[in-house]
């Protein structure tokens, strides 16, 4: 050892070093990618809701709705399903097509909530994110069993809302959505963590889209959980 090398402390092997350095890279990669998909989200939100035309066309029409949420649903199945083979420019085309098509279908909430409600939801559901996302990432905790848990608690969000569809009480609504937020709230310190094992297994540039997608699909649920618990419905 350099005795005048003093990059880095005696205790930190080269391989410790090099590692926080692969890790702190891809990190920042996959968050540089999941704010492009919500930037591109809102972009496309924000078309549909300002163009009569487009707005006809999506809101106005049952069928191209659901078909638009049939293909978001067919992106993830396929995205899921191919994940050690699909290229990097594959899976980032899925990506950004996935989250493109979710910005249409997202424009009702701008029909549905106040503009005011929809900021405060997003910037209480960013606030939340961003705390547990540095918790997953500094905690010296394995999280593991959050994952298997939280799992667990999305389905039961999902048997709820099937529910919900047809039970309109509003005390099931409000339960649903706490529910909904904790859920994600965990999913996201998992999901955060996850990532620190991506890195140390030697990530490649799709295991950064997919990170982007996960953490992405954490952003937008809970968000949209947050908007139905504060949300002011347009009367």
């Amino acid at each position: 050892m350099d005795p005048y090398n003093t990059s880095n402390p005696p205790w930190i092997s080269a391989s410790t070093a090099e590692l926080e350095f692969r890790t702190r890279a891809f990190i920042r990669s996959v968050y540089m990618w999941m704010a492009g998909g919500l930037i591109l989200t809102a972009l496309a939100a924000l078309w549909v809701i300002n163009s009569p035309m487009m707005r006809t066309l999506v809101l106005g029409n049952p069928l191209v709705m659901f078909g638009l949420i049939i293909a978001e649903l067919g992106i993830v199945v396929v995205m899921s399903v191919r994940q050690r083979t699909i290229t990097a420019g594959g899976a980032l085309a899925a990506f950004l097509v996935y989250s493109f098509l979710n910005g249409m279908t997202l424009s009702v909430i701008f029909v549905v909530y106040r503009l005011g409600s929809i900021a405060l939801a997003f910037g209480v559901s960013a606030g939340m994110y961003a705390a547990m996302a540095v918790y997953g990432l500094v905690t010296k905790r394995d999280l593991t069993s959050w994952g298997s848990f939280f799992t667990m608690g999305l389905f039961g969000v999902i048997i709820l809302s099937v529910v919900g569809m047809f039970i309109h009480a509003t005390a099931l609504q409000m339960t649903i959505a706490t529910i909904g937020i904790f859920v994600f709230l965990g999913l996201t310190a998992y999901d955060n963590q996850k990532l620190k094992r991506y890195a140390a297994a030697g990530p490649s540039d799709s295991a950064a889209i997919f990170g982007a997608l996960m953490l992405y699909l954490d952003f937008i649920n809970l968000f949209l959980f947050v908007l139905r618990l504060l949300g002011d419905r347009r009367r």
